[in-house]
């Protein structure tokens, strides 16, 4: 993590003009999932390539901008869009944004993601809150010489999803009437779908759902002292015994069907959290 810090004070000192005040919390929107920021009001979006630091997202569907503004009246810092490893990026690049997020002062982040569903409890367009993951990526943005100003050599992780955040998202979606599954999310590098062979595996080993995101962001999250909160969109059921091939099209029009009901959910999080 050599220079790590002195670039996170430059993309801050690149951002902070631009707040009127400080974050509590940061938000990153997967695939589809960018509607979200538009609801954000007082906003002021910076382009990731206008800040020092942040990789572009060549991803379907991701803008690749930093929204900054007002959500349920609280003051929030957003990404249109991420980064994966599958892009060529580092962990280390693709997380860096959680890293200003939390110098910029945000004390929780919300994290989302279009899945892969192989319980065979759940649908296509179910919510699901994650309550904890298993990493397969490769990969880990902590790997390296540590600095202990941006966090601890060995963050535990028996709780990287936070406890209240996930009763909190579980008590708004059964008040609104919204089907929320709850479950263990694993990350694998993609870009590739997997096999058959492959998802039963996965699931095999206590896996609900299966994405390409989320896990290096939540590991940074606990590195730098973030609450955590994830929620997944299942887009696509991957069953292997009646397995069909997958459609990036209807994948992005399922997690949009089911956007309002991710928002929702988001939206009540943040009305009530306490942080």
């Amino acid at each position: 993590m050599t220079g790590v810090k002195e670039l996170i004070d430059q993309a801050v000192a690149r951002i902070r003009p631009e707040l009127k005040t400080a974050p509590e919390f940061g938000i990153i929107l997967g695939t589809g999932l960018g509607g979200l920021a538009r609801e954000i009001t007082d906003r002021t979006a910076i382009p990731y390539g206008d800040i020092p630091g942040f990789v572009r997202s060549t991803a379907t569907s991701h803008k690749g901008e930093l929204v900054l503004g007002t959500l349920e009246g609280r003051h929030v810092v957003a990404m249109e869009g991420r980064c994966h490893l599958y892009e060529g990026y580092t962990a280390q690049e693709i997380t860096f944004p959680v890293r200003v997020m939390r110098a910029l002062g945000a004390k929780a982040l919300v994290v989302s993601n279009a899945c892969g569903g192989m319980n065979p409890q759940y649908a296509g367009g179910d919510l699901m809150v994650i309550e904890d993951h298993i990493n397969l990526m490769g990969a880990n943005p902590l790997v390296g010489p540590n600095d202990d100003r941006l966090g601890p050599r060995w963050p535990d992780m028996c709780r990287p999803y936070d406890p209240e955040l996930i009763k909190l998202a579980e008590e708004v979606a059964l008040a609104a009437g919204i089907r929320l599954q709850k479950g263990v999310y694993v990350a694998v590098l993609g870009p590739n779908l997997e096999t058959r062979a492959e998802y039963r595996w996965l699931r095999g080993m206590g896996a609900d759902c299966v994405g390409m995101s989320t896990v290096p962001e939540v590991i940074v999250a606990v590195h730098c002292g973030l609450r955590a909160l994830g929620l997944s969109i299942v887009t696509d059921m991957c069953l292997p015994d009646a397995l069909q091939p997958a459609n990036v099209e209807h994948i992005i029009a399922t997690a949009n069907r089911a956007e309002p009901n991710l928002t929702k959910v988001v939206r009540g999080v943040l009305r009530r959290a306490k942080l």
